[in-house]
């Protein structure tokens, strides 16, 4: 693949769970991105329409290819799985029931493109519909912005550093709790550098109830307590995630390459 079509295109990995009343607007939002050279749905054992929509959309555009995991496993295996059929050298990641904004992967694809070396770039998100308490606490934007930079919605990734790190952490704690995306983004940050574009949000992730984003919104801001011992869980998942990718970064810097 040359350079000019490795920072111009992407795949687009939309994992998705009984999303049926908000893959169509996904979808539509992934279609309108002329970057997005492949769009890969996921459905990860969906009980609803999902799947029938996906299916729908995928006869209307031919970028759209639809994946089935035989069970639910949670969105973290759902994306591992489909970067596997990534054609493009970059991956993007959208939750099915986010949506990207004009230009979005346009400005993921320049920056990249001005950036050759660098192994990512984040896009700003826009938190649309939260709580009133949550988006007029004096504190809303600091914490919006340390949460931007853990979104998978706003990750366009190249996809040697993906597969390198082996894709997100999946253990089953992190499935009920969510935070795979943290020690992914903590491992980025540790290894090549977790940089997020701040001209513009670019990425709207839409409120509803029971969303993680807005537990952790409440317990950064003494909304509710923390739990002490899923802390202490998750730092140790994450360290070792951490840990493993920065080991296999170590290891293929350390090898031969043989023109």
């Amino acid at each position: 693949m040359s350079t000019a079509s490795s920072t111009s295109s992407v795949s687009v990995i939309v994992p998705c769970y009984n999303a049926e009343a908000t893959l169509a607007r996904t979808l539509d939002s992934c279609i309108a991105q002329p970057e997005a050279a492949q769009i890969i749905v996921v459905d990860d054992g969906s009980t609803d329409a999902s799947l029938d929509l996906a299916h729908a959309y995928a006869r209307r555009d031919a970028r759209i290819l639809v994946l089935t995991m035989p069970a639910n496993g949670g969105a973290a295996r759902a994306r591992n799985w489909a970067a596997l059929h990534a054609s493009e050298a970059l991956i993007a990641f959208m939750d099915a029931d986010d949506d990207y904004l004009h230009g979005a992967l346009a400005a993921a694809c320049a920056y990249l493109s001005d950036h050759p070396h660098e192994a990512s770039i984040r896009l700003d998100v826009e938190f649309a519909g939260f709580p009133a308490e949550i988006v007029s606490h004096p504190d809303f934007a600091r914490h919006a912005a340390v949460l931007s930079n853990t979104v998978p919605s706003g990750l366009v990734i190249r996809r040697p550093v993906f597969v390198l790190f082996g894709g997100f952490p999946d253990d089953a704690f992190f499935r009920r709790n969510g935070g795979e995306d943290g020690a992914f983004s903590w491992a980025l940050l540790k290894a090549f550098g977790n940089r997020r574009l701040i001209d513009g949000k670019r990425v709207r992730m839409h409120y509803h109830h029971g969303i993680h984003a807005e537990r952790y919104f409440r317990i950064e801001m003494g909304m509710q307590p923390r739990d002490e011992a899923d802390t202490d869980e998750a730092f140790r998942l994450s360290r070792h995630f951490v840990d493993t990718a920065l080991n296999a970064v170590a290891t293929v810097r350390g090898l031969q390459v043989l023109a």
